[in-house]
C-alpha cells in the first residue's frame, strides 16, 4: 500500500476556464485540486451552436453523463460516425478516439459530467485541425 498524506475530499467545482478543445469546463477532481493520480472529473456546459473543435486524449479513456439537453458527436478516425447523446445517457470514449462534439440546439445548452483517466485533463488534449473541415457546420434540430 502506497503511504500518502492524501485522503477523502469535499470540493466544489472551481472556476470555469477554456478548454484547448474550446469549450468551457469546470474541474473538480483532478490532480490539482486533490492530488488524484489516475482519474479527472468536471463540469461542461457546450452553449446553443457551440462545437469543440475535433480532438483525441492521448492514452487517455473518456466516461460522460449527459445532464441537459442534447449533444451530437462526430467521432471516428475521419470523423466518419455520429451518435446523439441525450440528458441521462452515458458515453463512453476510448483512448486516442478522434471525436468532435456539438450542441445542435439553437435555443438550449447541454451539460454533462466527464471522467477522464488523465488526472491533469488537459494535458493529454492533442487537437487535429486536419478534421475540422470534415463537418464544418451544425444543424439545427
Amino acid at each position: 500500500m502506497p503511504t500518502t498524506n492524501i485522503t477523502c475530499q469535499l470540493v466544489q467545482a472551481s472556476e470555469s476556464y477554456m478548454g484547448k478543445q474550446g469549450l468551457m469546463y469546470s474541474p473538480a477532481i483532478s490532480a490539482e485540486s486533490v492530488g488524484s493520480q489516475h482519474i479527472h472529473m468536471q463540469f461542461l456546459s457546450i452553449p446553443p451552436g457551440g462545437r469543440a473543435k475535433a480532438h483525441k486524449h492521448a492514452c487517455h479513456e473518456t466516461a460522460i453523463y449527459g445532464l441537459t439537453g442534447l449533444s451530437g458527436m462526430w467521432y471516428g478516425h475521419q470523423l466518419e460516425h455520429h451518435m446523439i447523446v441525450k440528458a441521462g445517457d452515458f458515453l463512453y470514449i476510448p483512448a486516442d478516439m478522434p471525436h468532435l462534439p456539438y450542441n445542435p440546439s439553437l435555443t438550449e445548452p447541454c451539460t454533462a459530467v466527464i471522467a477522464r483517466t488523465d488526472p491533469n485533463e488537459q494535458e493529454s488534449v492533442i487537437l487535429l485541425p486536419e478534421l475540422e473541415s470534415i463537418h464544418p457546420i451544425n444543424s439545427p434540430i
